[in-house]
C-alpha cells in the first residue's frame, strides 16, 4: 500500500491549504486588471439616483395628463350622449303629435347636469315632383340644442322633415 507524501508546508501553510490559496490568487489575477469596476460599482451615484427620479416623475405626470384626458373625453361622451337622447324625445314627439309642428318654440331642460336650451324651428318646404307638381304640407324642423360645458357653449343641431296633409 501507498503512503501519500506530505510535503513540507510553505511559510508554515500546509499542503492541503496552498491548493486553495492557489485558486484564490488566479481568481485575483482574472480581476487585477479591471480595479476600478470592482470600486465603481459598489453603490449608486447622486446623480444616477436624481436621474432616476427625475424619469419617474416625468413619468407620473405623463400618466396623470393621460387620466384627466381620459375622464374629460368621458364626460364629453356622456353630454354628448345627453343631448342626442333630449333631441331624439323631442323629435318623436313632433312626428307622433298630429297636427302641424311649431313654427318656434323654445324650452329649457334641466339634465341634473346643467341646464339645456331646446329651440325648436319648423318651416313649411317647397318641394317637386320630376314632373313639376308641387308637393304640400311638408314641413323641415330644426332642433337645436344648447348648453354651456366647462365655461364653453357647446351645440347639437338635427333636422328632419314632417308630413302632414
Amino acid at each position: 500500500m501507498r503512503r501519500a507524501r506530505l510535503r513540507p508546508a510553505v511559510d508554515g501553510v500546509p499542503e492541503h491549504r496552498l491548493s486553495s490559496l492557489f485558486r484564490f490568487s488566479r481568481l485575483k489575477a482574472r480581476w487585477a486588471h479591471r480595479p476600478a469596476c470592482l470600486c465603481s460599482r459598489s453603490a449608486f451615484a447622486l446623480y444616477e439616483v436624481l436621474l432616476g427620479l427625475l424619469i419617474f416623475a416625468v413619468g407620473i405626470i405623463a400618466l396623470g395628463r393621460a387620466v384627466n384626458n381620459c375622464m374629460n373625453a368621458s364626460a364629453l361622451s356622456t353630454d354628448d350622449a345627453r343631448v342626442r337622447e333630449i333631441l331624439a324625445n323631442r323629435m318623436v314627439e313632433i312626428e307622433t303629435t298630429p297636427g302641424q309642428p311649431d313654427k318656434a318654440k323654445e324650452s329649457k331642460i334641466d339634465t341634473g347636469f346643467g341646464i339645456v336650451k331646446l329651440v325648436q324651428k319648423a318651416a313649411p318646404q317647397e318641394m317637386k315632383e320630376e314632373d313639376g307638381t308641387e308637393l304640400t304640407g311638408i314641413n323641415r324642423v330644426t332642433l337645436t340644442a344648447n348648453w354651456r360645458r366647462g365655461g364653453a357653449d357647446q351645440s347639437k343641431t338635427i333636422a328632419f322633415y314632417v308630413y302632414r296633409l
